[in-house]
């Protein structure tokens, strides 16, 4: 048990040094730079290591490829996550873009939020991806009603429901995901491994939407 927290640990290191490396590249030519990062347990360890990383970070602006419809203070809010593990210390002075609004719902706040990330840097210098047992990333769901609209719409992001999880959720779309110069997939778990062994095997991403990211550059950050 205790190897597989170090490998976990190990991984979630390597990840932020990279994410450094990459934030550190890009303001070395442009004013300021965006950094996308995913939501749940797997991160931690990357998001402990990243706050400690030397960077300027009033110069960094930070979204998420997803989030749950719930305040905040929720403890299921993945802003919160954030706000608790990333923007601590000299990464404090980063600015955190939430994908939330005080809308009743993700339908009525969706236009708001398309609002405030088209003032972002884009291209995200790195986008931070996750996956599920079920091959779903960001809050794209094999059974969501909205997953053709979020796999095919020009729009940056989709309101999003589906009979899998408890609360409605806002994610970027699979063409917001896209527009970065690097992307990761975190993943940890031998499950997690076996399914994405299983997305690289065929094309259909309403099966598993993990397999819209699987034809273009990305690199695996994998721990047992």
């Amino acid at each position: 048990m205790k190897t597989t927290e170090n490998a976990r640990e190990q991984i979630g290191a390597q990840l932020a040094v990279a994410a450094a490396q990459a934030l550190t590249a890009d303001l070395a030519s442009q004013p300021r730079a965006l950094l996308v990062v995913s939501g749940g347990s797997t991160p931690l360890p990357f998001l402990q290591r990243l706050a400690e990383q030397p960077l300027d970070w009033s110069r960094v602006d930070i979204t998420l490829a997803d989030e749950r419809w719930v305040a905040e203070s929720h403890p299921d809010s993945n802003a919160r996550l954030i706000r608790d593990t990333l923007l601590v210390g000299p990464a404090a002075a980063a600015t955190f873009h939430s994908l939330t609004t005080s809308d009743a719902t993700p339908e009525q706040g969706v236009a708001a939020v398309a609002a405030r990330l088209a003032t972002l840097p884009w291209p995200a210098s790195l986008v931070v991806l996750g996956m599920g047992n079920d091959g779903h990333t960001a809050s794209l769901f094999p059974d969501s009603g909205e997953l053709s609209l979020a796999l095919s719409t020009d729009d940056s992001v989709v309101a999003v429901r589906a009979p899998s999880v408890s609360q409605p959720r806002i994610t970027l779309s699979a063409a917001r995901l896209h527009d970065a110069r690097r992307h990761a997939l975190h993943l940890v778990g031998d499950a997690k491994k076996a399914v994405l062994a299983q997305a690289l095997s065929g094309d259909d991403a309403r099966e598993l939407p993990i397999r819209a990211f699987l034809t273009c550059p990305l690199t695996l950050y994998w721990a047992p």
